[in-house]
């Protein structure tokens, strides 16, 4: 318990030096408006590539609709927030959002996460395109293909850096759990884990379900953080851009995913003179990692303080 509670203060220090350190530049200039906005993007892109690393590299599941639950999130604010246009109407509008893609994730989830590999890979991107035609044909509400423009501002670097911190949080206590640890078998042998009294189907849908509402709260925080929202933000791309990150920082690796969204969206920063050329450089940063870091650059380890500590402990010793 007690080594337990020093990892816990080590982690809430690294944290608040971060954020000190983050506001300290911001406030002083040092981190223009601009730089500003790349960090709130990289937060964005933290939380969506987590909740797809949460399907395909802790589930072993190969989703390719994580961009349509961003979507829900993200009109779920825009409409609410046009009603309501306070900072209580877009907390509530992100819960709303949460709230209508985990049915969404749960009633498309029960029939086709009984596939596997390539079959639920189409079967989910199905499901993303449905979405995003949808919302293209919902009339007023959703103002067609034309989308919502002028949502105020409510996404700023504070909120942006408190949800990846909480997201982060929630996730690694749900897979160090036991039915974190059922995920783990589910994905490490499917056949195994059902042998031994895991109900596979339920893991499997659990872990859509809230790699959706993951997907939905990033989707609220990037049409707070943008102000304009349409559908074509939310095709097959939007959704291998953040499995392009899962699959960089290590398929099962939560600091991986971290750490490869910092450096593509450093990477993304330089290369915006060249857009062209993005996908390009991104698919040889992919060809290079398989070739020479098949598990991505950290593969499935995580930064820990309990080494750290129980290794002080061995030689105080």
């Amino acid at each position: 318990m007690k080594k337990n509670s020093k990892s816990i203060l080590a982690w809430l220090a690294l944290v608040l030096v971060i954020f000190a350190v983050l506001s300290s530049l911001i406030n002083s200039g040092m981190i223009g408006l601009y730089y500003v906005q790349i960090l709130m993007g990289i937060g964005i892109s933290i939380i969506m590539a987590l909740g797809t690393n949460l399907i395909l590299g802790f589930s072993g599941q190969f989703s390719l609709g994580q961009a349509g639950f961003m979507a829900i999130g993200a009109y779920a604010t825009a409409i609410m927030t046009k009603a309501n246009p306070t900072y209580a109407g877009f907390y509530i509008s992100i819960l709303v959002g949460c709230v209508v893609a985990a049915l969404v994730a749960l009633v498309v989830g029960l029939p086709t996460l009984r596939l596997k590999g390539d079959y639920l890979a189409i079967a989910t991107l199905g499901v993303s395109e449905i979405i995003r035609i949808a919302i293209i044909n919902g009339g007023d509400l959703t103002n067609g293909a034309a989308g919502l423009t002028g949502i105020l501002p409510y996404t700023s670097w504070i909120i942006v850096f408190l949800f990846v911190v909480a997201v982060t949080i929630l996730l690694l206590n749900f897979l160090r759990s036991s039915f974190g640890r059922q995920v783990i078998a589910v994905r490490e042998n499917e056949i195994a884990a059902e042998s031994m009294g895991v109900n596979t189907t339920n893991v499997k849908v659990t872990v859509f379900v809230i790699a959706a509402i993951v997907s939905s709260i990033a989707g609220s925080l990037y049409v707070g953080y943008i102000g304009t929202v349409v559908p074509k933000d939310f095709t097959i791309m939007r959704s291998i851009d953040y499995l392009i990150i899962a699959v960089l920082g290590g398929l099962g690796s939560i600091t991986g995913t971290v750490l490869a969204a910092i450096i593509l969206g450093f990477l993304n920063m330089f290369l915006q003179s060249f857009s062209e050329l993005r996908m390009i450089i991104y698919s040889l940063a992919l060809i290079l990692v398989m070739v020479f870091r098949p598990g991505g650059l950290l593969g499935t380890w995580e930064l820990t303080f309990s080494s750290f500590f129980k290794k002080n402990n061995k030689e105080g010793k």
